[in-house]
Formats: C-alpha cells, structure tokens, sequence
C-alpha cells in the first residue's frame, strides 16, 4: 500500500503540514489482516484436534479467544511499525515477499512469547500451525493482489494496440517503483523493456523481472535493438552535469525523453508515472543547484518591509516567491501590468494565507510623483529595482520610451529611496549593458552608473548583472515553443550567435544573495557558466518535442535585428574581477562617476525627451554615455599572426575602443591588423608605405 501525504497549506505564516492519513484501500488491508490472523488461530487449533469443535478443550479454547484481540492489535501495531503497510503491494516484488515472510515470522514469535507470559499459552503444535498459516494467509493476501492486478494489466494492453516500449535508466528504488506501478493505472499505455544503469555489478541482473542491459553506453544500441519509444530517467538525486551528460545521449535516439523530478521536489516516499515530466531546456543547462547562505538571507529579510518593482514581471514575480518564505514584515509589489501583478498575488495569498503581509499597488515607475508616495507610505528597507523595459528590437524602435521608463523610472526610484531612508537598493540589470550595442543596453548601463555615482548617499546601492533567463517573458524560448507547436519553421536570427543563460529561479536566488552581501555602490556579476548556441538550443527543442530538426521543423536565419549581437558579453575577464563568499557571483571593478556629471547627463537626456523624437533621444543617449578610450602604441600587438596577448588583455579591461599604433616599416605594412578585433578598433598610423605621414584618426 502506497503511503500518503496530506499537504496543507497557508496554515500559519505559509509553512506546509505533512500529516499521514489512512486510505480506504488500507484500512481494507487491515481488516483482511485481522481476519486472517482470527482463521489462522482457529485453523491451528481444529488441526491439533482432529477438526472437531467438541473435541478442543475449553481451556484452550477459552484462551485463544482472551488472547485473539491482543493478536489482532500487536500484529497490526507490528505491520505499521515495520512499514508493511507502505507497499504497493498491488506491484510487490519477490523482495517484497521476503520481508513479509520475515516480519509475519518476527510478530507470531512476539505474540506466542506474550501468550505465555500473560499464562494464555498454547500448545507448541497449535503455535507453530498457527504461526505457519499466519505466513502463509498475510503473505498470500498480497501475492494474490499482485497476482490480480498483473492480471488486469495484461488485459489493458492487450486492448491497447499502440503500447508504448519504455526504456528505464536507473535501477535505484525509484526505477523498481516504476516498474511496479500499473502503467494502466498511471495513464500511460507503456511496457517497460529494459534498465540501464551505469553500476557494472548490476548489469546482466533483473530489476522486478526487467533485465539491466548495461550502463549509458548502451542506450544507443538498446533503443534500436528493443525498439523503444520512450525513455525515462529514473534517478531523482543525479547531479544536474550527469543529468546533462545522459540526456545527451538520449537525445540522439529519436525517443521521447521524461525525467523525475528533483529529489527535493519528491513529497513522498512512493515515486509513480505521474511524477514523470518531459525533459525542459533547464535539465539540460547542465548547471547545479544555487548552494544559499540563508541564514544570512534570513538576517537579510525577516522582518524587513521590501518593496519589488516590476514585481509582475518574470524576474520580479520569482524575487516575490523568493522572498516570501524568509518572513519578511511586509511585501509590497508594484507593477504597470495589473494581470500580472494579479496573478503574483493570488499565488503568494494561496500558497502563505490570506493573511500573509502583502500589498499590491499598479503604479509606472516613470510616475514620479507616485513613486515617491508609495516610497513614503510603506517605508521600505529594501527595494529590488526589476521594472524596465528590456525587449531588444522594440526599443531600438521606441529609444524614447526606453529612456523614460529605464533612466528616469530607476533615477526616481533611487531619489525616492535616498529622500525616505531605505537601507539597500537592488537594482536588476543585464549582460546588454557591457559595452552596448543597442539602445536597451545603452539605457542599462546607463543606469549602472547611476547607481555607481550615489558615493555619499546613505543608501547602499548595488547592481547585479546576468545574462538571459530560460522562459522569461521575451526569451527566445517561449518563442521557439509556439513555433514548433504551430508546425515551424523555428526562426534564429543568425546561426552563430551564443547567448549566457540560467533559470529564473537561480537568477532570482543570486539577485537575493548579492544584495544581502552588498555594500555601497558594487556591482555583481553572476556566473552564467558555459555559453550557449542559439542553433543548438532550436535544435534541442525540437528533439525535446519528439521531433527531428530540419525533417519534421525545419529552422531558418532571418538575420540579425538592430542592436543584437552575435556574442554577449557579461564581464570582461573572470580573473580580474572580485571574489565573493559565493563562487557564482563577482564584483566587477569599474569607475565611479560623481553625481554632479550623472546630473548634467541627465538633463541632456531630459530635452532629448521632451523633443519626443526617437532618433533625438538616441544621439542624446550616445552624448550622454561613458566616453570612448583610446590607446597609443609605438609597436603594434598583432600583425602576420603574431599576437601579444598581455596588451590585448589590457585593451579588453579597458574597454579601448581604438587602438592606433605605429612601427611598420616595408612590404610587411600590407599585412598589417585594420579593422575590429574583438571589440577594439585597430589603425596602422603611419608608416614608410604611407610616406610617414601620419593620418588624422578621430575628432572626437
């Protein structure tokens, strides 16, 4: 019998209640077991005396029937404190029978050692008669259920003609729970074929009848050769590398894949085909779970009024449910979208009580005079800064609107907090904003500096920078999903673009982390681990889809739209960047800027609005920007394939955005570097083939 949960929530302050209850099919199970245990006794007693009700005596008699429902009530006590209760015994393995011969064994020796005790004993023959039927009765009960629902099963697929062949990879307890379950029951019309797992002492054995056929190696040759439509991977506690690593292989069967979930998310000790999901893009990041500090979180949020803008927002919304459980005083949300800010709402009041601490206020933070109401009425202790707008393309269409809702929306929010004492400000920016190539990543940074420039302000400021989320509103992949539902093609932009991404809840776990450590004016970096090619991910989705790239969807190069990049960039140099208590968060090292010149920026920036002309507003903001550096040198660090890698390091630091050098003397001039490398622009000045003429480079 299975072992249920009764999860109830929004009891107190949000905290979930695991109380244990017993099923019908148990409390079955239980009478069953009472009444078997009475047969047994009265089958022991008529065998010792011949079948003849006359010819027991009454002394034995008497004391069988005393002694009958302290037996009853120790043998069930017994079952329930040795877990015989918590089988599926619908599904019981050979192993399963064997620790029910051992525990029915165990319980007639307790109760034929208390009969005697309490001077109700039997003869020996009666009590090992007894003791044998009881074995033979409890362990029958079970096989018979087992027996009856194979039975059944057998019966289901044979009226199914479409039956799924199912491979398992893993043979751990949560595969032998998989094997067990009725596939009819589950809902999934499937028959699993074979086992796969990587522990070599297992292979060539039976995991509940299914043969294990080897380790990963095997997938291939195994899916083909068993003809398997679907596979599972069955071991909720693999690392998300491994995980990464199997379902690679996987992939390249043409078979659907599912996977269980988590071994944290697992809410009790039985694992079924329900709990099976398909595989998403996130199990195959290949990145492990965030390691938390929370008792710093805790020390960071209990008890604190924190104030979310954006909070509707993909980002903001999953700050919200972060936030939340650490018990904060109160959680305000502000948000333009009132849906969404809606649904966020109904969320954290379902899941924490109708009387969780949270108020919800439809506010745009360009509204100055809003924000500055609303900073006032709650008093926050901290704010994370999430509202912006962040789409690529659209804000190269709309540069007034971004510079509106970007640069003035975050700078009344950082006056707002400085005029009414919030302690930290957290503000959310992204990789776009390194070395900008379009208006949304200008706007960005931009507000970086912002921040950075608040030296004197009695509230820490802080940024934290990451690249793309998975499923984050505009992402690429909630695209990529309505076109393959629709048929394809998918459209990429260009096939040799790579992008940094993590999920939205480790994003969110990191923006936490950085601020509770943050001091004045930082900037964070978050660890985004390997890039990855957009083609790739198409590709992956596709097959995560049951279908083939380039046969069943095909995939088409639109073209880069204005201001993408083929390569994003997060940082410049890992190593040069400051350590955190956390490995997957750095503090970059970047110059400050005094307020006074962030003011004088600002009020260019405000007549470029008031124009309420997009191409106005976009020179303004180039105006506005942090100024160009250019390097002079006399030797030149690359030509003929000779590449100074100390130089070209220092120009990637600084951001120089023009190298112009010298020193190239003959016919080796025309092999000369001019043009980009990496994001430096490189000129050759002048030379014996130029006439020594030096040209003029900039007016800048």
């Amino acid at each position: 019998m299975e072992k249920c949960v009764e999860i109830k929530k929004g009891e107190g302050k949000g905290q979930m209640a695991f109380q244990p209850r017993v099923t019908k099919q148990a409390a079955a199970i239980i009478a069953i077991d009472a009444l078997l245990v009475t047969l047994a006794g009265s089958l022991a007693l008529l065998a010792r005396f011949d079948f003849s009700f006359a010819g027991i005596p009454s002394v034995y008699a008497d004391a069988w029937l005393k002694f009958l429902p302290i037996q009853i009530v120790l043998t069930i006590v017994m079952f329930s404190l040795l877990r015989m209760y918590r089988y599926v015994w619908r599904s019981v393995s050979a192993q399963d029978v064997a620790e029910m011969i051992l525990v029915t064994t165990l319980t007639g020796v307790v109760c034929d050692g208390l009969s005697i005790l309490l001077g109700l004993g039997m003869p020996r023959s009666v009590q090992f008669i007894s003791l044998v039927l009881q074995v033979s009765l409890l362990t029958g009960e079970r096989c018979i259920l087992r027996f009856y629902d194979a039975f059944r099963r057998a019966l289901y697929r044979q009226g199914s003609g479409d039956e799924q062949r199912i491979m398992l990879i893993g043979a751990g307890e949560a595969g032998r729970m998989l094997i067990r379950e009725s596939t009819g029951d589950s809902g999934t019309n499937g028959r699993i074929c074979c086992v796969i797992d990587d522990n070599r002492a297992k292979w060539g054995r039976f995991l509940s009848g299914v043969p294990i056929v080897g380790g990963r190696e095997k997938i291939a040759d195994a899916a083909r050769e068993r003809n398997i439509d679907q596979i599972i991977l069955a071991i909720p506690s693999l690392g998300a590398k491994e995980k990464k690593a199997i379902l690679e292989i996987c992939q390249q069967t043409g078979c659907r894949v599912r996977v269980l979930p988590e071994i944290y998310k697992m809410m009790s000790s039985s694992v079924s085909m329900a709990d099976v999901k398909d595989v998403q893009m996130e199990d195959l990041l290949g990145r492990e779970p965030v390691k938390l500090d929370t008792a710093m979180l805790s020390g960071f949020l209990h008890g604190k009024t924190v104030l979310v803008t954006g909070g509707g927002g993909s980002i903001g919304s999953e700050l919200c449910r972060q936030i939340a459980p650490y018990g904060p005083k109160r959680l305000v949300i502000l948000d333009i979208y009132e849906n969404n800010a809606y649904d966020i709402q109904q969320e954290l009041l379902r899941t924490y009580g109708w009387d969780f601490p949270l108020s919800v206020e439809i506010a745009s933070v360009r509204d100055k005079e809003k924000v500055y109401k609303l900073v006032q009425r709650y008093r926050p202790d901290i704010i994370f800064h999430a509202a912006a707008h962040k789409h690529v393309p659209l804000m190269e269409d709309c540069a007034e609107e971004a510079v509106k809702n970007n640069i003035f929306g975050t700078y009344h929010v950082v006056r707002a907090a400085e005029k009414f004492g919030v302690k930290k400000f957290v503000m959310i920016s992204t990789d776009k904003a390194v070395n900008p190539t379009n208006f949304m990543g200008a706007t960005k940074r931009f507000c970086e500096m912002i921040l950075q420039s608040r030296r004197e302000s009695p509230t820490e400021f802080c940024c934290v920078r990451f690249g793309n989320v998975l499923g984050s509103n505009g992402s690429v992949v909630p695209l990529f999903k309505r076109q393959i539902a629709a048929g394809g093609p998918v459209t990429i932009t260009d096939k040799r673009i790579i992008r940094y991404f993590m999920t939205i809840p480790e994003a969110a776990q990191l923006v936490l982390e950085a601020g509770s450590m943050a001091k004045q004016n930082e900037l964070f970096v978050l660890d985004m681990g390997k890039p990855v090619h957009i083609l790739e991910l198409a590709e992956n989705m596709i097959r995560l889809s049951g279908f083939e790239p380039y046969k069943d969807i095909d995939i088409v190069e639109t073209g880069l739209r204005p201001g993408e990049k083929l390569y994003e960039e997060l940082l410049v140099r890992t190593e040069d960047l400051g350590k955190t208590e956390n490995d997957q968060i750095f503090i970059e090292r970047d110059k400050k800027l005094a307020p006074e010149e962030i003011g004088q920026k600002l009020a260019l920036l405000a007549q470029a609005v008031k124009s309420e002309d997009d191409e106005t507003c976009r020179k303004a903001l180039k105006a506005a920007g942090e100024k160009p550096i250019f390097c002079f040198l006399h030797y030149p660090p690359l030509y003929q394939g000779y590449q100074c890698p100390e130089i070209l390091s220092m120009l990637e630091t600084y951001k120089v955005e023009l190298c112009c050098y010298g020193h190239l003397h003959g016919p080796v001039i025309r092999r000369r570097q001019e043009g980009k490398y990496g994001n430096t622009e490189f000129s050759l000045i002048s030379g014996d083939y130029l006439g020594f003429v030096p040209k003029k480079i900039c007016e800048k």
